[in-house]
């Protein structure tokens, strides 16, 4: 039986953080990966999709570049885009390679895990054991009960970056995020897309009117939308694949000859025997404390596998906060209120912090909601990227409750919103923020002088008067 410092289970972005911040402590780790080190995150979701995003937003501005006074005949050809995205693969790889883990300190460890006692690990006959267990092993995509699925070829975002030829006609089944980016990126590389949604509205858990905007580029981009409606049976046809749909408007069929599902995802926990050493789990993943203790006494959890919110850089912030709770006395909570997330559709749609819905159900009538459109932005206007909106949301008093922007780019924005909501700083930190001029963010700062604009009134505004005509 060897013995580590810690042993990390799950070598995606959670893994990795977690065992190189523990060789950098100067513990020795042991890292176990049954496929290949990177997860999800290299190989299968952020790096392959934002590639091929960035293929299909060269196709889509060339398209459309007879407005700025550019025109040119674009012809997209798609196995060299995909070359692109494994090339983008290729490049990033050798920073979450084993040789360079190796070289940190970390023992990899190819091959399957499981848990045979407390705090022993059997990885295909070789048994290690630590003080200290990190569960990282993130999640897989969901796939829904829908008769007849398991009897068509479909698609997840596993296999995707893998084919060869560009889909005629793609069905996604399911209008969350990672379903959006594909659909958007498809139909900008020549396919017809269809995008199937059993709720009423796109992506619920942001501002209504933000999604409501980006549903209608979409469409206008050649997406063909149905929400509301719910997939029952799936089939095959001559040409590909079929989904029977059941709305309000009734029963009807829509075919095509690729099937992309995109419902969600599930955690990874089938070959570890959790419930051997006692750790609980629960319809999100394994269950963890504010700390990411599991039930089991020395055991960590982090990354998607715990079922919060399952984006790359929760996963790098859970796994640094269990190398500090793991090896130290002061332990920290999670703290998930000024985590950012971003829809990279483009434009983007980027959410910071409570929606005006969660906001005024915890405070009522003491909010405050101050927005700019795009349309007014100079840098906007001069770029032709006038689509979207600036949305902050405060209490009377200007303390920062959350922020949404929709708009190119607003992935790189939103940091600025984030960081005043994770310290504190309140919306006149925002709105005394000078930007350089003229770039997209001055809509944070003109969106937040609305706060000041709108106390400005009564007694301070006759005082002002007053010294005015002094």
């Amino acid at each position: 039986m060897e013995h580590f410092d810690v042993i990390v289970i799950g070598g995606g972005s959670a893994g990795l953080v977690t065992a190189a911040g523990s060789a950098g402590i100067g513990a020795r780790p042991a890292l176990i990966e049954r496929d290949r080190l990177g997860g999800e995150c290299l190989w299968t979701g952020c790096v392959p999709s934002k590639a091929l995003l960035a293929c299909a937003k060269l196709a889509a501005h060339a398209a459309n570049g007879g407005r700025y006074g550019v025109d040119a005949t674009v012809r997209v050809d798609f196995a060299r885009a995909m070359q692109w995205v494994h090339g983008a693969r290729t490049r990033i790889a050798p920073n979450d390679s084993p040789e360079r883990f190796r070289g940190l300190g970390v023992e990899v460890v190819q091959g399957t895990a499981r848990f045979t006692g407390d705090r022993i690990v059997d990885v295909d006959g070789r048994r290690l054991t630590s003080k200290r267990v990190v569960v990282a092993t993130g999640s897989r995509p969901a796939v829904p009960p829908v008769r007849g699925l398991d009897g068509v070829p479909y698609i997840t975002n596993e296999s995707i970056f893998e084919i060869a030829e560009r889909p005629a006609h793609l069905l996604v089944l399911g209008g969350g995020p990672i379903g959006l980016e594909l659909a958007q990126a498809f139909v900008r590389l020549g396919s017809r897309v269809t995008v199937v949604e059993s709720s009423a509205t796109l992506l619920s858990s942001e501002e209504p009117e933000l999604a409501q905007a980006l549903a209608a580029r979409l469409v206008a981009e050649g997406v063909e939308l149905h929400l509301g409606a719910k997939a029952v049976e799936a089939g095959r046809t001559a040409n590909g694949v079929s989904l029977a749909l059941e709305s309000a408007a009734g029963t009807r069929i829509v075919e095509g000859s690729h099937l992309l599902v995109a419902t969600g995802r599930v955690a990874r926990t089938e070959t570890l025997d959790l419930a051997r050493v006692g750790v609980a789990v629960n319809e999100r993943g394994i269950a963890v404390d504010k700390h990411l203790r599991t039930t089991a006494d020395g055991v960590w959890a982090c990354g998607d596998v715990v079922g919060g919110p399952r984006f790359t850089h929760v996963a790098d912030y859970q796994a640094r906060l269990v190398v500090r709770n793991a090896f130290f006395p002061l332990n920290g909570k999670v703290d998930y209120a000024a985590i950012p997330w971003v829809t990279y559709t483009d434009p983007e749609l980027a959410h910071v912090g409570l929606t005006e819905h969660d906001a005024r159900a915890r405070f009522g009538s003491d909010v405050r909601v101050f927005t700019r459109s795009f349309s007014d932005v100079d840098r906007a206007i001069a770029d032709g990227e006038t689509e979207g909106l600036v949305k902050l949301i405060t209490r009377g008093n200007g303390t920062l409750l959350g922020g949404h922007i929709l708009a190119a780019g607003a992935g790189d924005m939103i940091g600025e919103v984030a960081l005043a909501l994770k310290h504190g700083l309140g919306i006149n930190a925002l709105a005394s923020l000078v930007h350089p001029y003229p770039t997209m963010p001055e809509a944070i700062r003109q969106a937040a002088d609305g706060f000041n604009k709108a106390r400005f009134t009564g007694v301070p505004r006759a005082i002002a008067r007053w010294f005015a005509r002094r």
